[in-house]
């Protein structure tokens, strides 16, 4: 059996070694130790993703916790099946024109050798197979940010297709921009994990979505902004805390690595950002409406840990408490604003997401000496433009073809019931389950 790499010290001469030559060489136990990094960063992210159905169903109805959950299930599976097939060579293409590329369909490499190809060739230590699962989750966690954007009132089989294409198409081709190797690459732009490429895209495109779907009904009723609790304030902070958990996996697994320095480096400003994310939404809500508002606290710290994602690697800890500050206080002014503008976003996913995405990369040129502002904002302007408008292309397209929005009545009843026939709650909601009335009866 033979596996390509392209490392010196394995083979000088036709670039090929046996599984037993690379596992006797000097550089397989750093091999080994930084690919299994890799995976438990992959396990971590992977944990996100319950973070974010536990978020997104703590902060909208009861009457709506099905369909979340179904929601972000599918885009989940999906997500990782669609990535495998297209994506991830549209994002790693290979040599391209900087723009766009295809690779060709599937992973790329050939899956009859077991161990898989060692990506040491593009300077990575890791199999192709650790590195497509881990940019899988990422790729499936833009899906997840348009899922809360626009919860409780889309017909679920416009939000599947939306999220699909999402995913397969538009996701990788701005990620191949930079972590491709593409023409913002070539410019000096920076993001470490994604502020922008992940979180900004899911962010911006839940923006497009909702502004042709419309607010919930009762959101603005008489002119004013009325409150649609959430309900479950505790379920929706077990969620971030999920999410402050991977979200460790998420920024370190990014330094591709299991450096020591780096890493723990990484961990520290992950840290630091969430943080002071809280502490200053928490002071902001206080001085601007007099309240201490729990979400709002949990949302900054969500802030703060998308704000650090694009330069948790090279800023400084006190900038990343800055950085994190900064975004805390943008969270809840951005709330208020979409609220104001009659833009309905029931977890206040484009404020964390895409306005604390795009603050987190400009941060990088303005704390970084090395990184330029006038690039940094570039690049964010360029991928944020390209997403909102072929996501909102996308989803009118989708509006006309089969609709987007459920009935009134649907809307009314819950789409647990209207779409799924049950109920995640179903003795607090009244609904009496078979099993219950049964019970009852003898």
């Amino acid at each position: 059996m033979a596996i390509a790499v392209e490392t010196a010290e394995i083979s000088q001469n036709d670039g090929f070694a046996t599984v037993e030559e690379f596992m006797a060489s000097p550089g397989f136990p750093k091999f080994m130790i930084d690919n299994l990094w890799i995976l438990i960063a992959a396990g971590l992210v992977f944990i996100m993703h319950l973070g974010f159905a536990s978020v997104e169903s703590g902060l909208t109805q009861a009457k709506n916790s099905v369909n979340v959950i179904y929601k972000n299930v599918f885009i989940l599976c999906m997500g990782i099946l669609t990535y495998a097939f297209v994506g991830f060579q549209i994002m790693y293409p290979g040599d391209f024109n900087g723009f766009f590329g295809f690779g060709g369909f599937g992973i790329g490499f050939d899956a009859s050798d077991p161990v898989g190809m060692l990506t040491s060739g593009y300077g990575m230590d890791m199999t192709i197979w650790s590195d497509f699962i881990f940019q899988a989750m990422f790729a499936a966690t833009a899906a997840t940010i348009v899922s809360g954007c626009v919860t409780g009132r889309v017909k679920l089989i416009s939000f599947m297709l939306f999220g699909t294409i999402l995913v397969s198409l538009i996701y990788p081709i701005t990620g191949s921009w930079q972590w491709g190797g593409g023409w913002l690459s070539e410019l000096g732009f920076y993001d470490f994990a994604g502020s922008t490429l992940v979180h900004a895209v899911g962010g911006f495109a839940g923006l497009a979505c909702v502004l042709i779907l419309g607010a919930r009904k009762g959101k603005f009723d008489s002119g004013r902004v009325n409150i649609i609790p959430g309900h479950s304030i505790p379920l929706a902070t077990v969620g971030v805390f999920l999410l402050w958990f991977g979200w460790f996996g998420f920024n370190g697994g990014s330094v591709l690595s299991a450096d020591p320095a780096t890493v723990s480096y990484v961990f520290v400003t992950t840290a630091l950002a969430a943080c002071a994310g809280a502490i200053a939404s928490m002071l902001t809500t206080q001085v601007v409406f007099r309240s201490l508002d729990a979400p709002m606290a949990l949302n900054g710290i969500l802030a703060g840990l998308v704000g650090i994602t694009a330069g948790a690697d090279v800023i400084s800890p006190l900038a990343a408490v800055a950085v994190g500050a900064i975004a805390g206080v943008l969270v809840v002014l951005a709330i208020t604003f979409f609220d104001r503008m009659k833009v309905d976003d029931p977890v206040g996913a484009i404020s964390v997401h895409g306005i604390c995405g795009v603050w987190g990369t400009l941060a990088v040129g303005l704390f970084v000496p090395q990184y330029s502002f006038f690039t940094q904002l570039i690049g964010t302007l360029s991928v944020i433009t390209f997403t909102f408008i072929l996501s909102y292309a996308l989803f009118s397209l989708i509006k006309f073809a089969i609709g987007v929005r459920v009935t009134d009545g649907v809307e009314a009843a819950g789409l647990d019931i209207s779409e799924h026939g049950n109920s995640a709650y179903p003795y607090f909601a009244g609904i009496e389950t078979e099993a219950a009335a049964t019970a009852d009866k003898s």
